[in-house]
């Protein structure tokens, strides 16, 4: 489900038998630690000393309930909500994520996962995901198949675009998975497009005129399509996270991880995200509004919401990162750089922010012209 380093890919292919020559397509460069958690130990061992070593304890018990053959070779993240263990099973390398709190928005993303890994055993998706080794929805407790590879980046926002042919490569798989039409029982989340818009408009990231703009390409969406509700929209289904950490480029194709955030979306949600993410690589974003837009005003339309939605949402994140950074910098990432490393960060992310609302006037005169068209 993740990416790991190259050491502990080979070390748990070796176990099943197999080999790695090289580990080729995995990611070398470092994956900084989540906001709350600590850092990870070096190399492939567990470290059970202290709090942490408490943590990776409930979580092996938890796993080892639904999958007790599971043996962890290395904690691939701890951020006291939750841990993501690499190890092997009986016959192959797996990825095991364990709730250590039952409630909260983690948790709900979770469970939401499992569903969605679920739903794939019965209706397998036009791309490929890992398989479902086992899961508990109750306990928080997913088991999937590990892939080897690299993810087509490794931040959230990458500092350099990823190269052409992997942005290919991800717009492809995103294509596939858009025109995939499962049953609607199977992945029942479908985000409430009315909701967000007053959600963002109460914490005043959106003005009255851009509600007003949104609401007038929704009405003209659900109009195109022979709907009558508010809530009724045309739907596809999307990954709904972020493409670019999670696809991962593996030997034998591209592999979609991730789906905690999956369920039914505007059409072009997906490139919508990908094409704020990718942020100053021109050519791939003409790239993405082509082919968001190849079902003429309907696709423009519905790109254009969800992205001055996503790109409200990041600037959301991104102004929440900046303003913890001048709180207290000394617990931000990239860990074991200190005071002046979180400082740097906090540096990147008002950088960031900057671009976010720059990218948010450019799609804010797209969706005027857009409405002035009708």
């Amino acid at each position: 489900m993740y990416p790991a380093p190259s050491p502990v890919a080979t070390r748990a292919r070796s176990r099943m038998g197999g080999q790695v020559s090289g580990a080729p397509g995995v990611d070398q460069r470092p994956r900084r630690a989540r906001r709350t958690g600590l850092p990870l130990p070096p190399g492939g061992r567990l470290d059970f000393a202290g709090a942490r070593g408490a943590r990776l304890r409930q979580a092996l018990l938890a796993v080892h309930e639904i999958c007790p053959e599971f043996n962890a070779v290395r904690a691939l993240r701890d951020d006291r909500h939750s841990v993501t263990l690499l190890g092997t099973t009986s016959r192959r390398a797996a990825v095991a994520t364990c709730l250590l709190e039952p409630s909260g928005p983690r948790a709900e993303r979770l469970r939401q996962e499992i569903a969605v890994y679920r739903g794939f055993v019965r209706h397998r998706p036009l791309v490929r995901v890992p398989a479902l080794v086992a899961a508990d929805a109750h306990q928080g407790t997913l088991v999937v198949d590990f892939v080897p590879g690299r993810t087509a980046a490794s931040h959230r926002h990458p500092a350099v675009p990823p190269s052409a042919v992997d942005l290919r490569v991800v717009m492809g798989a995103l294509r596939r998975l858009n025109a995939w039409r499962p049953p609607v029982g199977f992945f029942p989340h479908a985000p409430s497009y009315p909701a967000q818009l007053s959600r963002y408009h109460a914490l005043g990231l959106l003005t009255d005129r851009d509600v007003s703009d949104l609401q007038t390409l929704l009405l003209g969406l659900r109009v195109r399509s022979g709907l009558h509700g508010p809530q009724e929209l045309p739907r596809q289904f999307c990954h709904g996270g972020s493409p670019l950490t999670n696809v991962v480029l593996s030997p034998a194709g591209p592999v979609m991880v991730g789906w905690e955030a999956a369920g039914w979306y505007l059409p072009g949600y997906d490139l919508a995200t990908l094409w704020v993410l990718v942020g100053s690589a021109s050519l791939g974003r003409r790239r993405i509004s082509q082919l968001a837009q190849v079902d003429g005003p309907a696709g423009r339309d519905a790109f254009l919401v969800n992205l001055m939605l996503v790109l409200t949402r990041e600037i959301r994140l991104c102004e929440a990162a900046v303003q913890r950074a001048m709180r207290s910098p000394s617990v931000l990432p990239p860990s074991g750089q200190g005071v002046t490393g979180a400082l740097a960060y906090g540096e990147e992310q008002r950088l960031l922010l900057r671009r976010l609302y720059d990218d948010c006037a450019l799609v804010r005169r797209a969706v005027r012209a857009a409405v002035g068209t009708r």
